[in-house]
């Protein structure tokens, strides 16, 4: 009997790796993905394209419902129908956004996973649930940030943040009575390989900026921090969240996937700005300037940046992840230094970067 897999997020950039990994294995599987009904056409022209590519017999249902409405906005037919096919759930659904409302973000982020729970607890079956947060729930809490931790920061630094901090509180409950495995990726990135994303914000903020800047005389570094930036391309989130969401040692961890070696986001700033430009920053201007230039809209709409991401170039805190190097060891999935997938970075948002799909609308 096929294994029956239950997804929320898709179709989101994340799950969409999730499921060519699952159609190109050994394994077939019955894949049922919870879809918004705005979302739904988007979605089944995903699944048609990915089938194409499939090398195995799974299946993919499209199930129509909402994470933000009790029961997942689900006919009874269809939850009774659901509940004898469902061994896995992973939940990847959020609004990843910096400068998300905090309403907003709560209905999602922290409500939705609510309902989500709810849903894991009513299934008969359920072998294993993996929840997606972000490494970055620390909030402004410094120094080294272990990932078997769960404590509140004393402030964050956004209301995604503090809503996915929220949201895996109410996951980590379960972990008493339900087998659940929870994931944290650092600052996801496109593939490694081919450099392909579907929006261009975290790291592409800086590209963004020296897009814009690139006719002046002069690009400045911003500030003087020596704070890293933990991004980690998708390839291996997807790879390593697959095996530690199977294996068995891995129900009730959590796990910090992130750059075990990040480079200071003033080094990938350099980098970034040589592979598109050929030139090198010069000078630096204050973070705080940085900071009150982006307080006006106009300015963050000609440099397409949020003014919220600026922070995270001073944050001085760590990820320890000693957990995931010991549960991964043996298996070939290690992170790929941030120099090995850059020009295929760099390639993909040149060839994409006048696209507006692909770039999030600035607050």
């Amino acid at each position: 009997m096929r294994p029956g897999y239950f997804v929320t997020g898709f179709p989101g950039f994340i799950s969409e790796h999730f499921i060519k990994l699952w159609l190109s294995d050994k394994e077939a599987k019955n894949i049922y993905l919870l879809v918004q009904p705005s979302m739904s056409t988007k979605a089944n022209e995903k699944v048609e394209h990915l089938l194409r590519g499939a090398s195995n017999r799974s299946t993919i249902q499209i199930i129509e419902g909402d994470i933000t409405k009790n029961h997942l906005g689900l006919p009874d037919p269809t939850k009774d129908y659901l509940k004898e096919k469902i061994q896995y759930v992973w939940h990847l659904a959020a609004i990843y956004d910096l400068a998300v409302p905090k309403s907003l973000a709560f209905k999602v982020n922290v409500t939705g996973t609510y309902h989500v729970n709810e849903w894991v607890q009513s299934l008969p079956h359920i072998k294993r649930y993996v929840y997606f947060s972000t490494a970055y729930i620390a909030g402004k809490r410094e120094g080294s940030i272990k990932a078997g931790e769960l404590i509140r920061p004393e402030a964050f630094r956004n209301h995604y943040e503090e809503t996915k901090y929220e949201a895996e509180v109410l996951v980590d409950r379960l972990k008493n009575h339900i087998p659940t495995t929870i994931i944290r990726p650092g600052i996801v990135k496109g593939s490694v390989k081919s450099g392909e994303t579907t929006k261009f914000d975290g790291p592409y903020y800086m590209m963004n900026i020296i897009d814009r800047l690139k006719g002046s005389s002069f690009i400045p570094y911003i500030g003087r921090s020596a704070t890293v930036l933990n991004v980690v391309p998708v390839d291996y989130v997807v790879k390593a969240a697959n095996w530690l969401g199977h294996l068995e040692a891995g129900a009730g961890k959590t796990y910090h996937l992130t750059d075990p070696n990040p480079y200071p986001a003033r080094e990938l700033f350099r980098f970034i700005m040589i592979a598109q430009t050929g030139r090198k920053p010069s000078y630096s201007v204050p973070h705080q300037f940085v900071d009150r230039l982006l307080s006006f809209k106009a300015a963050r709409k000609l440099l397409r940046v949020e003014r919220e991401s600026v922070e995270y170039f001073f944050w001085k805190g760590s990820f320890d992840q000693g957990d995931t190097e010991q549960d991964l060891a043996g298996t070939g999935i290690t992170c790929p230094d941030f120099l090995e997938g850059l020009e295929p970075m760099i390639s993909f948002y040149n060839l994409h970067k006048r696209d507006e799909r692909f770039h999030p609308p600035v607050n």
